[in-house]
């Protein structure tokens, strides 16, 4: 009886010290994440933009509690998000210590994002002067528009941000759903071309600075525009209109529609200075009777001290033509009755209302 007593005695207490000891892991457990089993919560990190960054490494386990319990639970690994551009930050494991618990896991290393890819340019992508080459494919001829920019539609100025949201299209798929205007006035309205393209900021095909605001772009040339681009503005892929072609000579290619003074507003200073508010390729260049005037142009990179991007002089006509491939004009040529005559194809700069 006697050892019965004490075998009874000793199983008791074996139980007893079990439970003691079980009760003192589950609690150690609480540890990394406050009332969160093991620690587990490290958040993903989420890339302001960019493609997916790396994957952070996981978090060091917690340590041992007072009762000698399990480790907890290491912190997750952190993520970037997918977005656009820049760098993703990294998960940051919880820190709240539980009852009796172990430290928390390591935060998740940050995830780098992408370096400002395709996606983070057509985000920015919101100017650019229509080049003569895509000038010519929309229109059909090697002439290009002229004055007549209606494109299949009923009036200029739609055809004329048709033309826009079509280019930028090409130039960059995905790009034409953005709300492209052409900047361009026209005497019905009247509409002033500054009042078309919203309030900045603009970026270029590559992601350059254009302007920031309304104020810094209506300049002689753009405030704030990047060095490599301010005194040659550029065209749909990027380029400096100057030499589109980087492997053949530079064009005398600088003068572009705008039917505006440097404001930005309707050029009233001479009559019929938007080719019936471009509906008209008219050869016919009088300012009077049935002539549809002289469209005023501005200059897309500087030459012998004509340099406002918005509004230097008027041109020829609003005839469809070109000249200038190669040469310097020196100033339009009222006896040759076209939109190129100082140098030029008929170009307009496009924005996008929303960059």
């Amino acid at each position: 009886m006697r050892q019965l007593r004490i075998c009874l005695s000793f199983i008791f207490f074996a139980q007893l010290f079990a439970a003691l000891a079980c009760s003192s892991s589950s609690t150690d457990a609480q540890g990394a994440s406050g009332a969160a089993p093991g620690g587990t919560a490290s958040v993903a990190g989420a890339a302001t933009s960019g493609t997916a960054g790396s994957s952070g490494t996981a978090g060091s386990g917690g340590g041992t509690g007072p009762l000698g319990g399990g480790a907890a639970a290491a912190g997750a690994s952190a993520a970037g998000a997918t977005s656009v551009g820049g760098s993703g930050a990294g998960g940051a494991a919880s820190s709240s210590a539980g009852t009796g618990g172990g430290s928390a896991g390591q935060a998740g290393q940050a995830g780098m994002g992408g370096t400002g890819g395709a996606a983070s340019t057509l985000d920015k992508f919101s100017f650019f002067i229509t080049s003569m080459k895509a000038m010519q494919r929309l229109s059909g001829s090697d002439m290009g528009f002229g004055g007549d920019l209606r494109y299949g539609t009923n009036s200029g100025l739609t055809g004329a941000d048709k033309i826009c949201t079509e280019i930028a299209e090409t130039s960059m798929p995905g790009a034409g759903a953005k709300q492209w205007h052409a900047l361009l006035s026209t005497v019905a309205g009247p509409v002033h071309a500054r009042d078309r393209i919203g309030k900045g900021p603009w970026y270029d095909r590559l992601g350059r600075l254009v302007a920031n605001n309304l104020t810094d772009l209506f300049q002689d040339r753009p405030a704030t525009a990047a060095s490599a681009i301010k005194q040659d503005l550029p065209n749909e892929d990027g380029v400096p209109n100057h030499r589109p072609d980087p492997a053949a000579p530079e064009d005398d290619n600088h003068h572009i529609l705008t039917g505006s003074d440097t404001a930005g507003m309707l050029y009233t200073a001479e009559p019929r200075a938007t080719c019936s508010d471009w509906t008209s390729s008219s050869t016919n260049n009088a300012t009077t009777g049935d002539g549809v005037g002289r469209p005023r142009i501005g200059f897309s990179w500087t030459a012998q001290g004509r340099t406002n991007w918005i509004s230097g002089q008027t041109e020829g006509g609003c005839g469809a033509g070109i000249t200038g491939i190669g040469m310097e004009n020196g100033g339009s040529n009222p006896s040759n009755p076209i939109v190129g005559s100082g140098g030029g194809y008929g170009g307009i700069y496009c924005f996008a209302m929303t960059p």
